[in-house]
């Protein structure tokens, strides 16, 4: 595995949550590992707190461990996740890591999809460089292998939910475990469907990193020929009832 060089100074895990991971715990105890891409603006949190909280809660009994990646220096994000990764293997070993991004985080998470410790992906209203059809897509090749959850906001001002749709149908030309689910009349923090949003994201981490199963709406996203995979409306009150 290719090891990333160390980014600038400032960018480490935060503290671990979940499973134990202090004294006396050993290293079979860790089962995988979510790393949590923040945005670009620690005033505009979007679901990632309430997210990392929910993952620690529901996935710690499994083993989990949820790092949140604090960035800082001048190396790109995906860069600095990549480095994540790196040092996750360090710590923990050979377990699976799902990258879980929101706005540029997502797209860092998407970027850095390729590492091979990476099993999954988690990418919540991704700030896309595609701006227009003369423009270089995204590529997602490097998503080829895992499984993808692609959550945007359908009144998103800040990063067009279309730009994500378009990539995901590419995505899941190359890679069938891709899908998306679309949270109408919600704007880019996902305010308005927070609980809903942190369901969905916990079901498939969970499923993505242990079980293989999910809940019936991301097992019929997962399976449904594009579009209607890909323009999954997530569903009021989704997870008070979830029969995994």
């Amino acid at each position: 595995m290719a090891q990333h060089a160390p980014p600038a100074r400032g960018v480490r895990l935060g503290r671990a949550a979940g499973a134990r991971t202090g004294s006396g715990s050993t290293e079979s105890t860790i089962n995988g590992v979510a790393l949590l891409l923040p945005g670009a603006s620690r005033f505009s949190p979007g679901p990632m707190r309430p997210l990392a909280r929910a993952l620690a809660r529901a996935g710690g009994a499994e083993g989990l461990v949820t790092h949140m990646v604090v960035h800082g220096g001048d190396s790109a994000r995906e860069e600095q996740a990549g480095w994540a990764a790196d040092e996750t293997v360090r710590r923990y070993g050979d377990v699976p890591v799902c990258l879980v991004g929101y706005d540029a985080g997502g797209l860092a998470a998407l970027r850095a999809a390729g590492h091979g410790a990476v099993n999954s992906v988690v990418v919540i209203a991704p700030c896309l460089t595609e701006a227009g059809p003369a423009d270089s897509p995204e590529p997602v090749k490097q998503l080829s292998g895992r499984q993808v959850l692609i959550v945007h906001g359908t009144d998103d001002a800040r990063s067009d939910p279309e730009a994500s749709f378009r990539l995901a149908a590419r995505a899941k030309k190359a890679n069938r475990s891709t899908c998306r689910f679309e949270v109408h009349s919600d704007g880019h923090g996902l305010r308005e469907h927070q609980q809903e949003v942190v369901a969905l994201a916990v079901d498939f981490v969970l499923g993505a990193v242990f079980t293989g199963r999910y809940s019936r709406p991301v097992t019929d996203a997962l399976a449904a020929p594009p579009p209607l995979g890909l323009r999954m409306p997530l569903a009021s009150g989704f997870g008070k009832s979830l029969r995994r």
